[in-house]
């Protein structure tokens, strides 16, 4: 896609958070690797403003290329595109189940199987540390570590993906699960898969979507 076209789907992702309820009024943060930089929702942006040519240009680095002024939380978007090879995207939102259990400070666990789709057997939870901060960023970029997804401690959700729509997808199943998990602490104590039964899940998302085999 063009630069124009990345922009543009920048900002219609920023529609469908808010259009879901993942995200309210200026609240979260849409970046995508384009070329070898980065582009960014501008500080205070909202769905219902937000146009194509008021997305930010970042290098790498975090130096804006261009005019605007990027999201408050850029460093972790530059941060974990500078260490991901795998990430073209990073989606941050502030989402009701991911906030209330961020606020907890405890990884979400192995309590449905899908938690193996963010890359490990729990979706961690970072430290806190104040929000627009280097310190955050730091924090953001450990927690997320060999995964597509964390919970920012007090504060929300971050999710990388292979391309932006991945990241989305992802951002949805975790506010899902989120919600999940906490009715089921709610009825009681979920059984938890294990070690075993969480590295079978991830043998058979290895082929997940290719033709059955007979085992």
């Amino acid at each position: 896609m063009d630069e124009y076209q990345a922009r543009h789907s920048i900002v219609e992702a920023v529609r469908f958070l808010e259009e879901k309820g993942l995200n309210h009024g200026s609240a979260g943060n849409v970046s995508l690797r384009y070329a070898d930089h980065l582009l960014i929702t501008p500080t205070g942006g909202r769905g219902t403003t937000m146009r194509p040519k008021d997305i930010v240009q970042l290098s790498l680095d975090g130096s804006v290329q261009g005019e605007g002024i990027p999201s408050s939380e850029w460093r972790f978007h530059t941060g974990i595109l500078s260490r991901r090879s795998d990430a073209h995207a990073v989606v941050h939102t502030h989402a009701d189940s991911c906030v209330a259990l961020s606020c907890l400070r405890k990884p979400i666990p192995a309590f449905h199987y899908m938690i193996a789709s963010f890359g490990g057997i729990t979706v961690p939870c970072s430290r806190y540390e104040p929000f627009g901060s280097k310190a955050l960023a730091e924090a953001a970029v450990e927690a997320i570590e060999g995964h597509y997804a964390c919970l920012l401690a007090n504060h929300g959700m971050i999710v990388t993906g292979r391309s932006l729509q991945h990241a989305l997808d992802l951002t949805v199943k975790l506010e899902t699960l989120a919600r999940q998990y906490i009715l089921a602490c709610q009825a009681g104590d979920p059984v938890m898969l294990g070690q075993a039964e969480m590295a079978e899940v991830h043998r058979r998302y290895g082929t997940y979507g290719t033709a059955a085999m007979p085992e």
